[in-house]
């Protein structure tokens, strides 16, 4: 299979996904837009990394582009911190359906873009002072260097990207019995899955478009790209927590999920802070 085939059949496994994120307990849409107060704990985890990079006042006022947004709902989280001229883009059209219908919901008109996180520049005519992605991006993109051009192209001079995502040492690992299993460095093409079930509650048998490509990329490929496309690296954080429950063996935290006291300390995400030079 060929990239453009791979990034088709993602796209329409995202398609189905949103209908069943929409649905789920995971997401609680239906609770987070009935407290107009509600952040997810996705971006609470973002900005535990990101306020010390951000002057007194954060977030406010600050323009936004959050990339791979899925359903909008963290994308509205930074809307209601004060985040303005708030964008989300991302590959699935209903995805983005349902990003606008909760937006609208909650009594606002977010700026939604379809298409591919490499080439987010050639889509969006302007500047942000704030690009953040996070919680499942990067696998799902067959290379970083366009990623990151984009992302400095769209930063306004002295503005700042975050990412934070699942450690690339995990795609590498199974976990019964703790063991290497697969390749942690990247290059060597898509790793193929079929699961017709996804990461929520009660969606084992409801994804018919199951089938699904995902990219290795590690540490090294991560920050050279920022580096390479003129970013200035800030800060680099390997972080014992992940926001979904990856494994079994994970237990409940305040940040989401993280190992057993007794199990082998490993990080669970990573977080890259970067700023576009003044």
């Amino acid at each position: 299979m060929d990239e453009t085939e791979a990034i088709a059949a993602n796209r329409a496994n995202w398609d189905e996904r949103a209908d069943v994120h929409r649905r789920s307990e995971m997401y609680e849409v239906d609770a987070f837009l009935a407290d107009r107060d509600a952040v997810s704990s996705v971006v609470r985890n973002d900005l535990s990394v990101l306020s010390a990079h951000l002057p007194e006042t954060g977030i406010q006022g600050k323009s936004l582009l959050h990339l791979q947004c899925h359903i909008g709902t963290d994308t509205l989280s930074w809307a209601r911190l004060g985040a303005v001229d708030v964008h989300g883009l991302d590959l699935s059209p209903n995805s983005l359906r349902h990003a606008d219908r909760i937006a609208r919901a909650d009594g606002r008109e977010l700026t939604w873009v379809e298409g591919d996180a490499r080439y987010a520049s050639a889509l969006i005519d302007r500047q942000f002072d704030l690009i953040v992605t996070s919680a499942g991006t990067i696998v799902w993109l067959p290379d970083l260097d366009g990623w990151a051009r984009s992302i400095n192209d769209l930063l306004a001079p002295g503005a700042v990207f975050v990412i934070r995502d699942d450690h690339p040492i995990l795609g590498a690992m199974d976990f019964e019995p703790w063991q290497i299993t697969d390749d942690y460095l990247g290059g060597t093409g898509p790793r193929t899955y079929t699961d017709s079930g996804s990461y929520t509650d009660n969606s084992a048998g409801q994804i018919t478009q199951a089938t699904v490509h995902e990219w290795r990329h590690d540490l090294g490929e991560i920050i050279g790209s920022l580096l390479s496309a003129g970013l200035r690296i800030e800060a680099v954080h390997e972080l014992p927590y992940m926001d979904w429950r990856a494994f079994p063996d994970l237990v409940s935290c305040p940040q989401g999920w993280t190992l057993p006291t007794a199990a082998p300390r490993i990080p669970l995400n990573f977080a890259v802070v970067a700023r576009r030079p003044s």
